[in-house]
């Protein structure tokens, strides 16, 4: 547990957590919606800080990060809790966790960065439940990371105040954002938030360097029509630019929403063109099998960059420096020399000295 950083009084009584949009304010004894930021006494505490529901090594593509140093391996974890209340959330046992007894792994954030250099990790992710949530602990083990010269990798529904996002984000590689939707209806009604500060994440994102790639799961009947794709393609393409990827991947039914269908892969195939058609030039399909939403292809010529079959890496054709061998064309992200070979493997691990 640790005094939380972005909170103020409110003159009532009360004291305002600053983290996200929520603003929670709390008496003394009560939590945020998050659960886990809390007020004790005369100020606000993280209760998670140095806790976590588990670490695992994972493809750095499922985060998913296609063009942040390709084939190489990423030691996952997350703690307990969210500020967002999706119904359809996929890591719900961890995400809506109530009780903090959950989190076993105790790690501090220098054995973190020990450990990621000791398993052979090029980078760290925050991930399984949002970063924004115990942002004092993943800021902290970034800078411990950054140290021993490993990567911090945020995967996030970008959620998240002016302040804390600028502190976040200032000591983050990459991150993955969920773009859950483009109405806010359906923010309102299926995650409990509203969108505008997710593009607002977005684009303070596209101002900095920290890589990032977007994600939106498609959901039958919820957020997939035509339409809705076509101005999300065009949002991006006017406030982010053509190169940002965009990933597409398929639900299936979970948490509360086990009564809607699987999203059948000619939905992605559909919302893919859409999106490519809006003038995207990456995007990729994600949890379905797809040749072609897989490959990484030059935005100039068409030729095949990086070729992947579920995290496996089968083709590397870029040169040193992250241009086309075919006609210069840079493509953008973070690249190695030669990729990895961590391949589809999912490894999970306990720290300790």
């Amino acid at each position: 547990m640790t005094t939380a950083r972005w909170w103020h009084e409110v003159g009532d009584g009360r004291l305002q957590c600053d983290v996200c949009p929520r603003e929670c304010r709390l008496r003394d004894g009560q939590r945020g919606f998050c659960f886990v930021r809390a007020r004790e006494g005369d100020e606000l505490v993280l209760s998670t800080y140095g806790r976590s529901s588990g670490f695992c090594v994972d493809p750095i593509e499922k985060k998913p990060l296609n063009h942040f140093h390709p084939g190489t391996s990423v030691l996952s974890f997350g703690t307990a809790g969210c500020n967002l209340g999706c119904r359809f959330c996929q890591n719900w046992d961890m995400s809506k966790a109530r009780e903090l007894d959950r989190l076993m792994d105790q790690a501090s954030p220098a054995l973190i960065a020990d450990s990621a250099v000791e398993l052979g990790c090029r980078s760290v992710a925050f991930t399984y439940n949002d970063p924004v949530i115990f942002a004092e602990y993943a800021i902290d083990t970034a800078l411990a990371c950054h140290e021993r010269g490993v990567a911090s990798v945020a995967v996030t529904a970008g959620y998240v105040n002016p302040e804390t996002r600028a502190d976040l984000f200032a000591v983050m590689d990459a991150a993955n954002v969920d773009l859950k939707g483009f109405t806010d209806a359906f923010y309102e009604r299926v995650t409990g938030a509203r969108l505008r500060p997710v593009l607002d994440t977005l684009a303070y994102l596209a101002t900095t360097d920290c890589w990032f790639e977007i994600t939106t799961l498609l959901i039958p009947g919820h957020n997939d029509s035509d339409d809705e794709l076509r101005a999300m393609g065009r949002w991006v393409m006017a406030e982010l630019g053509p190169d940002v990827p965009h990933h597409v991947t398929a639900f299936h039914p979970d948490w509360r929403m086990r009564d809607v269908p699987p999203t059948p892969a000619a939905t992605l195939l559909r919302a893919r063109e859409i999106l490519r058609g809006e003038g995207l030039h990456h995007v990729y399909m994600g949890n379905v099998s797809h040749r072609h939403g897989e490959i990484t292809y030059c935005s100039s010529c068409g030729l095949e960059l990086i070729a992947r079959d579920r995290y496996a890496i089968l083709r590397y054709a870029l040169t040193e420096n992250g241009h086309c061998p075919d006609c210069g064309e840079t493509l953008p992200g973070v690249y190695d020399r030669a990729p990895g070979h961590f391949g589809p493997r999912r490894i999970p691990v306990r720290l300790s000295r």
